[in-house]
């Protein structure tokens, strides 16, 4: 039998070449150079903590419709593109454009943050489309099933809601819109990176003379700590006659910035966090109940959770459960061995080094992670080192720490009738019939 050969040393993470500004309005600049394609990336962060949901989805989906041409439209014309999504923290603007074109992309980008209205009938299809959009997403079980894991383990803050009612959505007029953009649409402690193949400081000096006319404050919103997990039966959500069913489980987890953050990384892709998991591999390779179980950490400002996500026939609900506790605690009970270890290490290493920055767009969402997170882009090299230096032992504590069963609070979307007591051989359960 031939032996693999040993991993090499990880290669150092070369800091892209870059320059930071704050301008006067308070907008951060940050622009990266990275050599290849001559395209240019821009992603705009702007906070939007305490923005009620509804408005901000809407705001999100018209914010581009308010210029004459519309902004996507007016970015096409130059082989450019520009789209907005928001979340319960932030407002984010991601753009494209050859890299040539900086400034015509800014230029729209510009005109979008500073107009001043909102088109009634923009309005009014954004409405329709949304609010269609929302209704088709809580009829899947693997939505039905995220959302009653947001409402659980965030029960009472803001991160519980995560999406807004297809009715609030409805009712949003075009003067709230406006007021909204007025309130929240601002420079100060806004982030804006633009990664590609040009000089940094003519890339920022071309975003400070573009926005410099984008100005104004923003009231200050800081959103509590989410609220620590309380542990207890697993929810099963019914949904008759359902022939798959959603299983989600949250686990306590770390930020970036914490020295537990690198050994955890490490102990989830042990566990499930890529294709060469144990998870993946009972599930997937030996059983065949499913193609694609995953777990990863989500970092938001308020606080971190670490998710376990699979979706999988109804007669193979339990004895997915039955797997997924063993690989959790065996993991936490026994640590992993240091090929595991260093199989995981290699892999997140490796998606750092070349998968994380093998595109513009890749380094731009890379950098604009960081950005999220409020990390410096120095970061990479010191969370390089501790993905490096992270023992055996470390992970095995991590894995203790954070994927112990015992800490985990779990919601399961399935057919009551078929699963329930199945399930309830496996851990308690309490059944809900209310999947909305």
């Amino acid at each position: 039998m031939s032996r693999l050969p040993a991993l090499g040393a990880p290669r150092p993470v070369r800091i892209p070449e870059h320059v930071e500004v704050v301008l006067p309005s308070g907008l951060t600049v940050l622009a990266v150079r990275r050599q290849g394609e001559p395209l240019a990336e821009t992603r705009l962060r702007i906070p939007f903590a305490g923005a009620d949901g509804a408005r901000a989805a809407l705001l999100a989906r018209t914010l581009l419709a308010r210029t004459v041409p519309a902004g996507a439209t007016a970015a096409q014309r130059f082989g450019g593109t520009l789209g907005a999504e928001v979340d319960r923290d932030r407002l984010r603007i991601s753009g494209r454009a050859p890299a040539g074109a900086l400034d015509r992309l800014l230029a729209v980008l510009v005109d979008a943050l500073e107009a001043g209205s909102y088109p009634a009938a923009e309005v009014r299809s954004a409405r329709a489309g949304l609010a269609e959009q929302l209704r088709t997403d809580r009829s899947r079980p693997a939505q039905q099933a995220a959302a009653a894991l947001a409402r659980r383990i965030h029960h009472g803050h803001p991160y519980g809601r995560p999406t807004p009612e297809p009715a609030a959505v409805g009712a949003v007029t075009e003067g709230e819109l406006a007021a909204l953009h007025r309130e929240l649409v601002r420079p100060v402690g806004s982030t804006l990176v633009i990664v590609g193949a040009l000089d940094p400081q003519a890339a920022a000096e071309t975003a400070a003379r573009r926005l410099a006319h984008w100005t104004g404050t923003a009231p200050a919103c800081v959103l509590p700590p989410v609220p620590p997990l309380r542990p207890g039966p697993l929810l099963l959500l019914d949904r008759p006659g359902s022939t798959q069913s959603a299983l989600r489980i949250a686990f306590p987890a770390v930020s970036r910035g914490h020295r537990e953050n690198a050994p955890l990384r490490l102990a989830n892709l042990v566990f499930g966090g890529y294709f060469c998991s144990r998870w993946v591999a009972n599930l997937r390779e030996d059983k065949g109940y499913t193609y694609g179980p995953h777990s990863a950490i989500e970092e938001r400002p308020a606080g971190a959770r670490l998710i376990a996500a699979v979706e999988v026939a109804t007669e193979y609900t339990a004895p997915t459960l039955v797997e997924t506790l063993h690989e959790l605690g065996r993991l936490a009970c026994l640590p992993p061995t240091r090929a595991e270890v260093d199989r995981a290490r290699q892999y997140t290493l490796g998606a750092l080094a070349v998968l994380g920055m093998s595109t513009h767009r890749d380094l731009a969402n890379l950098v604009a992670g960081l950005v999220d997170g409020g990390l410096p882009l120095g970061y990479l090299a010191e969370h390089v080192d501790r993905l490096a230096g992270a023992t055996v032992d470390e992970v095995h504590e991590a894995a203790r720490a954070h994927l112990a069963p015992s800490g985990a609070v779990a919601v399961l979307v399935a057919d009551a009738a078929r699963v329930e007591r199945a399930v309830a051989a496996v851990m308690p359960v309490t059944v809900c019939q209310e999947v909305a």
